[in-house]
């Protein structure tokens, strides 16, 4: 089930925010653990059990570990972490990457080891790292073991961020998971969020992705040079409004049943650099890794040499992360390679560029990254790369190439507004309009833009059958 879906839209929400809040206090964890497992069996009722398994090594993990604790067995505590970390990594290895890993055996010695064939389960990358970070914090101090199963259960299940993030630490939501204090002021924020994280979603990235998919779907010989690039454009306004509005969506969610989810993108095409971009990219993995990676490895602690090593090696998971592929690593490599170069090289000289120079220069930048991560292929990927810059003997244009940027002209100049902070200033200008010269109306604004959203998405969910979401499969 996805949120961009009929069914999550006019059945499985509404009926879940009723049972939700007709729910006494007491027993809304409970129902909102277990409407998030059917939320999540929906589409692969088998993997259930996965998660839960993974709930409850880490629940027990972590009353063991501050049982451990408190009777001074730092080093008992210590091996509990380990054991806990590798439990996780060992699902998450075994599931997504025990494919990829026989395959490039199979070609480096040339035995013919059969190839495990798994569905990968959905959203095992985000709910991993969820739990192994409570485990951490736990015994770092940082958040104190939760006795309830149940609203463990919820912590890990719960359905508006389960699948696709953001990643949400224990220690973000702990209070609230005891005590929250719903009320309409929070609910109407939340619903107003969410309606445009479908926007987001519904009417820009699935169209962006559309183009995306049309200049893919030709043969390598049938592209030109500038169909290639508007490919490339498309794919990347495809990918940031597929998940920043999946994130948008989350933490509408949250706020409507009561929690305060981080934000996970605020703006990152408008960065002036690499650093920045990924400050605000997917913010919450960013944190995840820092919080847990970057800084036991020595960070910038211990000289350069460590610093290095430890950016490389935060890219090279990062990359690992987001797919098993050659490609991938590659692609995390680039930009560890990239941050590198900013944080050694040439990033005191950014700062004295002109901004529209510097973020052209950064996203230029990013978007060559692009290449690499939206192909299934590190061949397919770079055959793409060498068609951007003519080295297949591309024409320039084709009649069809101008009928495709003709066709999506409009539709790329909103999405390049829509990714900057311009439209949500504009919002606030108009409302703070309304409220000085018609008071009585002003407050009717919000809900006429959720629900004039909501008609437009649901008329093109009504007709459409692109819906993807890019980020499932990670």
């Amino acid at each position: 089930m996805v949120f961009s879906s009929l069914l999550f839209l006019f059945r499985y929400l509404p009926v879940m925010l009723i049972l939700y809040y007709a729910a006494p206090r007491r027993l809304r964890n409970g129902v909102l653990f277990l409407g998030s497992l059917l939320f999540y069996g929906w589409g692969e009722p088998v993997y259930i059990s996965l998660m839960l398994f993974s709930s409850l090594v880490d629940y027990t993990h972590g009353l063991a570990i501050s049982r451990m604790q408190q009777r001074g067995e730092r080093n008992k505590a210590r091996l509990a972490v380990a054991s806990s970390a590798v439990i996780n990594l060992s699902l998450l290895g075994f599931f997504k990457y025990s494919g990829f890993l026989t395959e490039t055996l199979n070609g480096w010695l040339g035995t013919s080891i059969p190839v495990p064939e798994l569905a990968l389960p959905i959203g095992i990358s985000f709910y991993t790292f969820q739990t192994m970070s409570y485990t951490i914090d736990v015994y770092r101090g940082d958040a104190k073991a939760q006795k309830n199963l149940v609203d463990f259960g919820a912590y890990v299940s719960m359905f508006p961020q389960l699948i696709a993030g953001p990643i949400v630490r224990y220690q973000d939501i702990a209070a609230e998971l005891g005590s929250r204090r719903e009320n309409p002021e929070e609910f109407a924020l939340g619903a107003g969020r969410f309606a445009v994280g479908l926007g987001k979603k519904v009417l820009l990235a699935n169209a962006a992705g559309a183009v995306w998919e049309e200049v893919c779907g030709m043969g390598a010989a049938d592209r030109t040079v500038a169909m290639v690039w508007l490919g490339l454009l498309a794919y990347g306004m495809q990918i940031y409004f597929d998940f920043s509005g999946y994130s948008d969506m989350a933490v509408g969610l949250g706020r409507m049943f009561g929690f305060h989810f981080p934000e996970n993108f605020r703006y990152p095409y408008t960065a002036r650099s690499i650093t920045e971009f990924w400050r605000r990219w997917h913010i919450s993995l960013g944190t995840w890794f820092k919080e847990y990676v970057y800084i036991p490895l020595g960070g910038s602690r211990k000289g350069p040499a460590r610093q290095v090593v430890s950016i490389l090696t935060v890219w090279i998971l990062t990359g690992i992360w987001h797919g098993a592929g050659w490609n991938f690593l590659l692609w995390g490599l680039y930009f560890g390679l990239l941050l590198l170069g900013e944080k050694c090289v040439w990033g005191k000289y950014l700062q004295t560029w002109p901004r529209w120079a510097a973020v052209s220069a950064a996203q230029l930048l990013v978007f060559g990254g692009w290449v690499l991560f939206a192909h299934d292929s590190l061949a397919d990927g770079l055959l793409y790369f060498r068609q951007m810059f003519g080295m297949e003997g591309l024409a320039f244009g084709s009649a069809r190439t101008l009928y495709l940027i003709r066709d999506s002209l409009v539709l790329l100049a909103v999405c390049l507004f829509g990714c900057t902070p311009l439209p949500a200033a504009l919002w606030r200008r108009i409302c703070r309009r309304a409220e000085a010269q018609a008071p009585r109306l002003a407050g009717l604004l919000p809900a006429a833009g959720i629900a004039v959203l909501l008609v437009l998405c649901t008329a093109d969910l009504v007709d459409a059958g692109y819906n993807p979401f890019l980020y499932f499969r990670f």
